[in-house]
């Protein structure tokens, strides 16, 4: 790790002054992706803003009756508390499956959308990796790609977004409230975060020196008829090799909205509107998810060693929408029948 200077702000303002003051210079949160970027020198910032001591940690009812996540709120505090577990259950779910409870005790919601890949070739300094270094090439392209994108990758860059919560927001509608040295502004979920294109050095749309203050999320939580299904090598600390959340709201047997996202499968939360608008109206049936499915997977491409993954994010979508269904109504048993995904 590179030595570097550090500084306390105590105000958003001052935060992002310090920032703009300092070349090479990163916002330090939890720290918990950061800090082991900084170890394996693959980030290597020469100053450090530190954000604990500012006013972002609430978690409270936003002006439009939805809640309002302060960017410094801990990933723990947020799964567990009463509103959210009440009302954005999926949201709680989707956080309870990721990390451990001691990171989950200090990753931060706002560092949570910063998180960046686990892509082996892109921790391994002695691999090309357009991520790490433009240019220099992609070595899951060609190489052992068993973890990487299916769907949204160029031919710069197929690694894959590894946040949980980040799925859960995507498909919840969440909207990131950011200040910068231009002032403040929201930013709807779907375009936060980026596919890799032409620059996959970029995940985000964050310009230089904003700062996430808080994530918003709509008044609708879709708490009846939810899940988060992440399929993944061990249950214990793992990132998906597949992961979706179902959020649907029923009319007896009819899907009247859906929402649906996927992570392990491209370089952000992978959210398949015409999957989505492919369910609504229609009976909540096998045969339905089915072909909800195959729509999700359109245009998925393997690159070898993850070509299983485009079966299993099928699989795993049928399979989803199922619990979903099943979280507070029950179908017709015989819709069911023969109904392995």
């Amino acid at each position: 790790m590179n030595s570097f200077t550090l500084t306390q702000a105590t105000a958003i303002d001052e935060a992002l002054r310090d920032k703009a003051s300092h070349d090479n210079s990163a916002y330090l949160g939890g720290g918990t992706n950061l800090i082991d970027l900084m170890k394996e020198n693959v980030a290597r910032p020469t100053h450090l803003t530190s954000l604990h001591k500012l006013p972002l940690s609430q978690i409270e009812r936003a002006p439009d009756g939805g809640l309002r996540l302060g960017a410094l709120a801990t990933n723990a505090e947020t799964a567990y508390h009463p509103e959210v577990e009440k009302h954005y259950p999926l949201l709680s779910q989707t956080i309870l499956a990721g990390a451990t409870p001691q990171l989950r005790n200090m990753a931060t919601d706002g560092g949570n959308l910063m998180q960046r890949t686990r892509c082996y070739y892109f921790y391994d300094l002695a691999t090309p990796c357009n991520k790490r270094e433009p240019g220099t090439g992609c070595s899951a392209i060609g190489g052992y790609n068993r973890i990487h994108a299916i769907l949204g990758a160029s031919e710069q860059c197929i690694a894959t977004h590894p946040s949980d919560m980040c799925v859960a927001l995507a498909a919840l509608e969440a909207v990131v409230q950011v200040s910068g040295p231009d002032g403040e502004r929201r930013i709807k979920f779907e375009d936060f975060h980026r596919l890799p294109g032409e620059r996959p050095e970029l995940d985000n749309t964050l310009q230089p020196g904003e700062l996430i203050t808080a994530v918003d999320l709509p008044e609708k939580g879709f708490a009846k008829h939810f899940t988060y299904l992440k399929l993944r090598d061990r249950t214990s600390y793992a990132f998906a090799a597949v992961s979706v959340a179902a959020a649907l709201e029923l009319d007896g047997n009819t899907i009247r909205e859906a929402r649906l996202a996927l992570g392990g499968v491209a370089h952000k939360p992978w959210r398949s509107k015409e999957a989505e608008a492919l369910l609504v109206g229609r009976p909540a049936t096998v045969e339905t998810f089915r072909q909800a499915a195959d729509q999700v997977v359109k245009g998925a491409v393997g690159q070898g060693s993850n070509d299983f993954k485009i079966e299993l994010a099928r699989r795993a979508v049928v399979r989803a929408l199922k619990q979903a269904t099943e979280m507070n109504y029950e179908l017709d048993e015989n819709a069911f029948l023969n109904s392995n995904p």
